[in-house]
């Protein structure tokens, strides 16, 4: 028997949390019997694509500008998956998935569909194609109770729903505190400064002004605080308006979208989250990974991952505010800071390693290549 062929199908591959998936679970999925193809679809949101070459992965564009076009590159897509032998389909977020649950009808290719959000964050024409078109695949996978009980919620699926939680490669994501410094001397922080960061695309969900606001009010009693946002997105230019107005220019930094950002974590003392809805976030199991103690609100399935007063530092969604109260105790305890920063990665490493998630996922794959008709 010759390798089990796995198309991704994903809108874009620019550096989401979905999206950075793919590289890291290529780089310790079993190669020798599985074989794993990428097709996108924004052409300019491409940084990702090296990354999975070089882990491995056959990536294609095929270039559409909206999610009609979207669509109509379904036929496209069935001659690819003839022409290279595929076995199973893997669909990630919505608009992807609903080609993806087209190309199953037309082929019955065996085809799995991972759900990273809930359904109520979805505008409401994405929240009826999903319902409508759900149970035209082969099973779906939550990355977090939560999410899932959103799907079982709203959609009342006939089909098989699991929860495959995210995971983070603990071997690749460790901290380097050589890294960490030149990192700091490069952007012109202080050496022994405290650094608070994110890693996020700027989209309103995170909250990324709430965080500066919460920001500029700790830097004020807090003279060696420093903070980083790494990312892009739709909300910058009013980020930046929002760091201009809270006079924080110099010292809260946005470095732009990153591919590498593991220099920046490694210049983190503090991960803060201050989201108002998530799935389960890759950059905080990153960040957990490589000892940036946590501080967030308690979004979808971060309360998963972090438990409170164990793991890292919640609140509710709707206290924000009282992030930076909670900050402030692990500044004013070097101690209890060193403490949650250890905690993180054994966290991650005992429950939330990549390997597990790459193991589940290759059972998964192989029991649905045995549906495939041939």
């Amino acid at each position: 028997m010759g390798k089990i062929k796995i198309l991704h199908i994903i809108k874009s591959l620019g550096r989401g949390g979905a999206e950075m998936l793919l590289p890291e679970t290529l780089k310790i999925h079993d190669k020798d019997n599985f074989e794993f193809h990428t097709a996108y679809f924004l052409p300019w949101k491409d940084q990702m694509v090296e990354s999975i070459k070089n882990a491995g992965g056959k990536v294609t564009c095929f270039s559409a500008n909206n999610n009609i076009r979207l669509l109509q590159q379904y036929s496209k897509i069935i001659e690819y998956c003839k022409t290279n032998h595929i076995d199973v389909i893997h669909c990630h977020l919505p608009w992807a998935g609903f080609l993806g649950r087209l190309v199953y009808s037309k082929t019955g290719i065996p085809t799995v569909y991972s759900e990273h959000n809930m359904q109520e964050r979805y505008h409401i024409a994405t929240k009826v194609i999903n319902k409508i078109s759900f149970n035209s695949q082969s099973v779906a996978l939550a990355v977090s109770a939560d999410v899932k009980r959103s799907i079982e919620h709203n959609i009342n699926p006939k089909i098989p729903v699991e929860v495959l939680l995210n995971g983070v490669n603990t071997y690749d994501f460790v901290k380097d505190p050589s890294e960490g410094l030149g990192m700091k001397k490069q952007l012109g922080i202080p050496k022994e400064s405290i650094v608070l960061g994110n890693v996020a695309v700027f989209r309103f969900q995170k909250r990324l002004v709430e965080w500066l606001q919460i920001f500029k009010k700790l830097s004020s009693e807090n003279e060696n605080l420093y903070g980083i946002i790494v990312g892009a997105g739709p909300l910058e230019e009013e980020i930046k308006a929002e760091l201009e107005k809270l006079e924080l220019v110099g010292r809260v930094l946005l470095p732009g979208l990153m591919t590498n950002v593991k220099p920046y974590f490694s210049a983190m003392d503090i991960f803060m989250m201050s989201s108002s809805f998530e799935g389960l976030p890759i950059a905080l199991l990153e960040a957990m990974s490589m000892e940036c103690a946590v501080v967030s609100t308690d979004a979808g399935g971060i309360k998963e991952v972090i438990r409170n007063q164990k793991d890292g530092l919640i609140c509710p969604v709707d206290k924000w505010e009282t992030l930076g109260e909670l900050c402030q105790t692990l500044m004013d305890s070097p101690e209890k800071l060193i403490k949650f920063k250890k905690a993180s990665r054994t966290r991650v490493i005992e429950s939330f390693s990549l390997e597990r998630m790459v193991n589940e996922l290759e059972s998964i794959y192989k029991e649905l290549a045995k549906r495939k008709i041939v």
